[in-house]
């Protein structure tokens, strides 16, 4: 299988990706106290919309629960399965993250809006992780999900 494959760019197969996601680790999540950045309230929207929020913040050591779930300062400590992996890390972080990502195995890895990170998206698609790249998952999710309920 061609691993360009698991590079996703269409909205069909965003939309698919999507549907199949009901857990997310949230890597780089902001707490309640930056609610008005997007590594918060992109989370927030998704928790809202009825998916389970794994938050792993990179800074913040002293906050212990955001969205009122347990923190966790690693992918791989985190129990169980995860659907996708959102990333709010520069694109020049992302490479500190990648065996981690890679261990941890989910199904897909998505790069916020302005995030792009084209050696790290082939070692996961490479791996068999759906990747999406420069996208923002809440307006992906409104626009694609939202748009299709009655």
């Amino acid at each position: 299988m061609d691993w360009r494959t698991n590079i996703l760019t269409t909205d069909d197969q965003v939309r698919e990706l999507l549907g199949g996601t009901k857990r997310i680790a949230v890597l780089g999540i902001k707490p309640e106290s930056h609610s008005a950045q997007p590594a918060f309230y992109v989370p927030k929207y998704m928790a809202d919309a009825g998916c389970e929020i794994v938050p792993v913040p990179v800074y913040y050591p002293d906050v212990t629960q955001i969205l009122g779930q347990p923190v966790y300062r690693s992918l791989t400590a985190i129990p169980g399965e995860i659907d996708m992996v959102n990333v709010f890390r520069r694109p020049d972080d992302i490479g500190k993250h990648t065996i981690d990502i890679l261990e941890k195995k989910p199904k897909s890895v998505w790069f916020q809006l302005g995030i792009r990170n084209d050696e790290a998206a082939e070692k996961f698609a490479r791996a068999g992780i759906k990747v999406v790249q420069d996208l923002c998952l809440m307006v992906e999710h409104r626009s694609l999900l939202r748009r299709a309920a009655p």
